[in-house]
């Protein structure tokens, strides 16, 4: 199978009967992904004066959008996407309300930190479900990579936005302001999205399911570690950023410092997606992954805010072409019939694995300062790209087929 898309693939897919509306709704619902934990962040330290304290929050709302990628993905495998995604709206909304409630009533973290798990795990995961709606509507083809390629691409839009909104938000009279922009944007995106035609006409496919459901594939295990080293490595940098710019008297700048890393990830991730290197998915992980772990040492570098935007700027090169060979990999590697469950762990690694550098990094930070934590950042990509090399044959063989561990029979 190819693994590369033209710009003429990106516009067969775009242009697809039907996929106008999702595409939007998707937009909306996905524009706020970045900025809703990021404004939380900011959010709970402007009212309690600790990053610490704010790390743990964060940390606790991506662990649980985390679980909630699992949970919704199945059950939109089993049902479809457009129920489970409805209830969810329902849910979120209520537990960003109780959380705003919780941080503007002086609640102790005994109380943030749980309530921030509801939050997470009820995020509507319109990702998961765009992602997999493109295998419904395409042909295995390139058409269908650059679907999936768009999707990682989008979203490296979005973050080159939502950083910035929270950044600038967070200075706003009221702090919680980018939080109800984030969470109604993304509400009224998933009800889009849930209640168009196409998706709403999306039909579970035949499965064999096993207990482990996507995660049943050896390869699909790889491609979940090499995520969550993704998210690790960018757990330490999105507190470290923000910590760097509060220390040298900027509050609003850290999270326009972000957004620098999104541009160039964008920019190098258009290139990257029609000529990916190296060609074998299996190699591409681990080579990525490295590499992304080996440029963040940049960041330890620099002593003023200008140098720090230009490493960010370098760093973030290799964002996109992670986030594009993770998505394209479960094609290779995900058990027939859980699309939008291996996109879930996709989503669940990273979220792990920022919830991981988030916490961590908030401790590094106000005990060793900055630096340390740029440093651990790398340390922990490195370690975690040489544990997705050693399993690299596991990608190269594809989905296993080995009918003792198939269970279930899903009509």
């Amino acid at each position: 199978m190819s693994h590369s898309a033209r710009l003429s693939d990106y516009r067969t897919a775009l242009t697809t009967p039907g996929m106008r509306g999702p595409v939007v709704a998707s937009l909306l619902a996905r524009l706020p992904i970045a900025m809703v934990g990021l404004s939380l962040l900011l959010y709970v330290q402007r009212e309690t004066g600790s990053f610490a304290a704010a790390g743990l929050v964060s940390a606790s709302s991506l662990v649980g959008v985390a679980v909630g990628s699992i949970v919704q993905g199945r059950l939109m495998d089993r049902h479809g996407p457009t129920r489970p995604l409805l209830g969810a709206v329902a849910l979120f909304a209520g537990f960003v309300a109780l959380a705003i409630g919780a941080v503007e009533a002086g609640a102790a973290l005994a109380v943030l930190v749980p309530v921030a798990f509801l939050v997470g795990i009820t995020e509507p995961m319109v990702g998961s479900a765009s992602r997999a709606l493109w295998s419904q509507v395409l042909p295995a083809g390139p058409a269908r990579l650059a679907g999936y390629a768009y999707e990682a691409i989008s979203m490296e839009v979005f973050f080159i936005l939502g950083p910035g909104l929270a950044g600038l938000l967070v200075t706003a009279p009221w702090a919680g302001t980018g939080v109800v922009i984030g969470a109604v944007s993304m509400a009224v995106g998933a009800l889009w999205f849930a209640l168009n035609p196409t998706v709403r006409g999306v039909r579970p496919e035949p499965m064999r399911r096993n207990l482990l459901g996507a995660l049943a594939s050896p390869g699909m295990r790889t491609v979940a570690l090499a995520a969550l080293g993704f998210g690790v490595t960018i757990g330490f940098i999105e507190v470290a950023v923000p910590a760097a710019a509060a220390q040298a008297g900027h509050v609003g700048v850290g999270g326009l410092l972000l957004s620098l890393w999104s541009v160039s990830s964008v920019l190098f991730g258009i290139l990257y997606s029609m000529r990916p290197f190296p060609r074998p998915m299996h190699l591409r992980l681990p080579v990525l992954l490295g590499g992304f772990a080996v440029l963040s040492l940049l960041l330890a570098v620099p002593t003023t805010l200008i140098g720090l935007g230009a490493a960010l700027f370098v760093v973030g090169t290799l964002i996109t072409p992670q986030a594009t060979t993770h998505s394209a990999a479960i094609e290779q590697v995900a058990p027939a019939g859980t699309a939008t469950e291996a996109f879930g762990w996709v989503v669940t690694a990273v979220t792990v694995g920022l919830a991981i550098g988030q916490s961590a990094s908030g401790q590094l930070v106000e005990s060793h300062g900055t630096s340390a934590a740029f440093l651990a950042a790398a340390g922990s990509g490195l370690v975690i790209a040489v544990l997705v090399w050693l399993f690299r044959r596991t990608v190269a063989a594809g989905v296993p087929v080995r009918q003792d561990e198939l269970v279930l029979v899903s009509r």
